[in-house]
């Protein structure tokens, strides 16, 4: 009986020894296959988001440079600049205090003026004891280039403050040259707080920008020696450094002193030739995903197998296997409601980086219009200037009443010009988020106000609008989304002798409907089926991303924005809601 007792249990045990091994067994074939699948599709679906993040990246500090950039202009013929040229009495000490207060006020380190012979007239910090007065600027090629072409760029350390930045340089009144520096101090910061490593590179692979300061002036190739040296001399260092990282198959890199993976993705050469790159670490996203995957599928398996045995075992092994089964879904319900949780911080995250990009493609308009207000605010700068001279001689004459005339006149110009400056100043703002009622007719006047130069090149026709008609939304946004629409217009009808562009309104009980219209080639229809999805351009210049701010902006305010068909050009309808 006893021998007959020991056969069974050991006839129990091998087939328990046998089910453990084929599970395990199995189990593991399946997580190795469901591993690679699921590396395979995480790494893609990873790469993807990436390139976006890097591109929104681009777009930003594209923004912050184009800001700075405009100072410049803005100085070109400034009235105090002209007087500091001539050589006027008291003009520097004028100049240096407006340079030091523009410094403050925009965040440049540096701002000054360089007389056509490279000698330094005024500087924002003409207090310092180390100030650039009188230094000689010859030298720098972007004081060169400006001379020679209008316009200078220069990424280089300084001189005295002996810290990297990118130089602004435009020629200006008599023959001078302002130059701005633009440091990045501000725009690495953010980079370290995000996620990665984030560099950019120039044309010859030297980082210039970067999270990570001791990566600054590193190769990221190997250089030849003549161009290596051309590059220190232009940058102003004394040696390159190594490249930070080794580079893989398949985009992976690995940072030199530490372990694990990256993903690095470039994007596209701005215009300086720059390329924005972003290091993500594999382990948290893809690693992460694949094990987690490869526990469920192994865990899926061995409950097959645990079924089939309680299947066999019955009743006497139903409520241990029923017990692992629910510690199993226990500890993937976890991992999924953690997966969810990552997911909406993801998401709130992306929410915030695309308002950051509608205040970029506010910025980067602004630099296209800021022509339009410059030959707008031209004329009556001139007529104010004739009036003043006019009224000195009326003076002298006696003649009061002709001097009131002109006193009148020069206040009517001064509105005008005032009423355009403000519309820019209020363009460039941030937009609030917030909606209430705004009367339609001020949005259409201030797009067409920021538009007029060009405008008037084309047959324009606008409808007028009834100024008690009051919509649902935000003045700057609905500006924005208008000055979009225009433009991709006007860019169209670029060359066209008998371009037109057509405003069209259609005023109901609920929503107002405004059309806008161009007699242009039209949209590939291969563009219109993605048209407002990300990066979807036909403009070789273009990033694809303005009519997806402008929808994103329209439908906030519950309106809605498409392309309507059309015999001929391109047609867009802004459907909105209307306000009381």
């Amino acid at each position: 009986m006893r021998s007959r007792w020991l056969r069974r249990i050991r006839v129990v045990r091998s087939r328990y020894l046998w089910w453990l091994a084929a599970a395990l067994a199995c189990a593991a074939a399946v997580a190795f296959l469901t591993g690679l699948a699921v590396r395979q599709a995480a790494t893609a679906r990873f790469a993807a988001q990436a390139a976006i993040d890097a591109r929104l990246r681009q777009a930003l500090l594209a923004s912050e440079i184009a800001r700075f950039r405009l100072l410049p202009l803005a100085l070109a013929d400034d009235r105090d600049l002209v007087a500091l040229v001539a050589g006027r009495p008291g003009a520097e000490a004028v100049m240096n205090a407006k340079l030091e207060r523009l410094s403050r006020d925009l965040g440049s380190p540096i701002i000054y003026i360089i007389r056509k012979d490279g000698l330094t007239l005024a500087a924002s910090n003409w207090r310092d004891p180390r100030s650039f007065l009188g230094k000689d600027y010859s030298f720098r090629p972007y004081f060169r280039a400006a001379l020679r072409s209008g316009l200078g760029e220069q990424f280089a350390l300084g001189t005295v403050s002996h810290r990297p930045g990118l130089f602004f340089a435009r020629r200006a009144a008599g023959g001078s040259v302002v130059v701005m520096k633009m440091e990045f101090d501000r725009v690495e910061a953010q980079w370290r707080e995000a996620n990665g490593v984030t560099f950019v590179t120039d044309p010859n692979g030297v980082i210039l920008v970067t999270s990570r300061r001791n990566w600054r002036y590193a190769a990221t190739r190997p250089l030849p020696s003549e161009r290596s040296l051309r590059e220190r001399k232009l940058i102003g260092v004394g040696n390159l450094g190594p490249v930070p990282f080794r580079e893989h198959d398949g985009g992976r890199i690995t940072l030199l002193g530490e372990k694990g993976d990256h993903l690095l993705t470039t994007t596209a050469a701005d215009a300086l030739g720059w390329r924005v790159n972003l290091a993500l670490p594999l382990q948290g996203a893809v690693d992460a995903v694949v094990r987690a995957a490869q526990i469920g599928a192994a865990l899926v398996t061995l409950a097959l197998f645990a079924f089939a045995a309680f299947v066999r075992e019955r009743s006497r092994r139903r409520r241990e296997h029923t017990a692992q089964l629910e510690a199993a879904v226990a500890e993937r319900t976890i991992d999924l409601r953690r997966e969810i949780e990552d997911r909406a911080a993801a998401e709130a995250h992306a929410a915030q980086l695309r308002e950051g990009l509608r205040q970029a493609n506010r910025l980067a308009t602004l630099g296209q219009v800021t022509a339009s207000v410059a030959h707008e605010t031209a004329q009556p700068v001139a007529a104010i200037r004739n009036y003043a001279s006019t009224s000195r001689q009326l003076l002298d004459m006696g003649a009061e009443d002709a001097v009131r005339d002109n006193l009148s006149a020069i206040d009517r110009l001064a509105e005008r010009i005032g009423a355009v400056t403000a519309e820019l100043r209020g363009f460039a703002r941030k937009g609030s988020r917030a909606g209430g009622p705004i009367p339609l007719a001020e949005v259409v006047e201030g797009a067409c106000l920021l538009l007029k130069e060009r405008l008037s090149r084309v047959v324009f026709v606008v409808p007028e609008v009834p100024p008690g008609l009051f919509v649902f939304g935000g003045h700057v946004r609905l500006e924005q989304v208008l000055v979009n629409i225009l433009q991709n217009a006007l860019e169209a009808l670029e060359g066209r002798a008998d371009a037109r562009i057509e405003l069209a309104l259609d005023a109901g009980a609920e929503s107002v409907r405004l059309t806008i219209s161009d007699n242009g080639p039209g949209i590939a229809p291969e563009v219109a089926d993605r048209l407002f999805t990300p990066f979807a351009t036909s403009r070789p210049t273009g990033l694809g991303l303005g009519l997806v701010i402008s929808k994103d902006i329209v439908e906030d305010f519950g309106g809605t924005l498409q392309l309507e068909p059309s015999d001929y050009g391109a047609c867009f309808a802004i459907v909105l809601r209307r306000a009381p």
